[in-house]
C-alpha cells in the first residue's frame, strides 16, 4: 500500500534542515519510495517534504517517518500520513 507522507519544515528551520540533508537522503534510499522531495515556499526555498513510500501498512508508515533524521531532529512542524490508491502515472 502507498502512504503520503507530508511534512512541513517549522519556521527559520533552514539550517537544521541543510545539516541534517545527507542523513536523510541516505536513510529515505533504504526504502521503497514511489517518489519524493522537498516542497518549496514561493521564494523556491525548501519549506517541508513530501514523500510517497509503499509500506506494508500505516504503522510500517508511521515508523518510517519517525525513523527519518528529518524527524529525529525535529525540523517539522507538522506531519500528516495518508493512505492513497495510485492510479495515473507511471
Amino acid at each position: 500500500m502507498h502512504f503520503v507522507i507530508h511534512a512541513l519544515d517549522r519556521a527559520g528551520a533552514g539550517d537544521l534542515r541543510a545539516r541534517t540533508r545527507s542523513e536523510h537522503l541516505s536513510y529515505v534510499t533504504q526504502f521503497d519510495l514511489a517518489f519524493g522531495g522537498p516542497m518549496l515556499d514561493d521564494d523556491g526555498e525548501m519549506c517541508g517534504s513530501l514523500i510517497v513510500v509503499q509500506a506494508e501498512d500505516r504503522a510500517a508508515a508511521e515508523a518510517f517517518a519517525a525513523g527519518d533524521p528529518y524527524a529525529k531532529a525535529g525540523l517539522f512542524e507538522q506531519v500528516t500520513i495518508t493512505a492513497m490508491k495510485p492510479l495515473l502515472g507511471n
